[in-house]
């Protein structure tokens, strides 16, 4: 008496980007002889990849100077006040920003591992045979995520009061220098959502 063989192979790969779902698999042997062998194999696998690549960099540079003139009064028979301007400076600096990548790896990762309804079907068939079904199903994903921040500020101010002077006058009045001030605001937010 001859064996016979019957075999169903059926192999489903996804290359997930978005979602990773495998569709459904079936296999069927149907009506066969004495002795025979009837094996179902279903494979499913599913993979995916997301790279997140994000290269932040920031650079704020401020530089400012002030200066107020130089005020006096010299040689006369009655000198009068003599007095100089404030010097200010100010600087405001304010730097924002954001980068999301969930949205990929999430929607990606939704339909990992969820399997398939997967069917297989072995019938009618006939004395001293052998029958065995195999389904498997493996799911894999990698998720890269490569973040580099980078900030530098830089702030350089100066604020020099000019000089006031009253001299070589009879009578001499007064001598006023003004105010030298500086201000400086910097804010950095960067945020990245992996």
């Amino acid at each position: 008496m001859s064996t016979i063989l019957h075999r169903a192979a059926v192999v489903a790969t996804g290359l997930a980007l978005t979602t990773g779902v495998v569709a459904a698999s079936s296999g069927s042997i149907g009506t066969t002889g004495p002795g025979s062998h009837q094996h179902v194999d279903i494979q499913n696998t599913d993979t995916g990849q997301v790279n997140n690549n994000n290269n932040l960099g920031v650079s704020n540079g401020n530089s400012q100077g002030a200066t107020s003139g130089d005020t006096s009064v010299d040689w006369n028979t009655t000198g009068g006040s003599a007095g100089s301007g404030s010097a200010t400076n100010s600087s405001n600096q304010n730097t924002t920003a954001t980068v999301t990548n969930s949205g990929t790896s999430v929607a990606m990762s939704a339909g990992m591992g969820s399997g398939s309804s997967d069917t297989a079907t072995i019938t009618n068939t006939g004395p001293g045979s052998h029958n065995h079904v195999d389904i498997t199903n493996s799911s894999s994903m990698v998720l890269n995520n490569n973040n580099n921040l980078t900030v530098t500020n830089q702030n350089s101010q100066g604020a020099t009061s000019g000089s006031a002077s009253v001299s070589g006058n009879t009578t001499g009045g007064n001598a006023t220098s003004g105010n030298a001030s500086n201000t400086s605001n910097q804010n950095t937010t960067l945020t990245v959502s992996n």
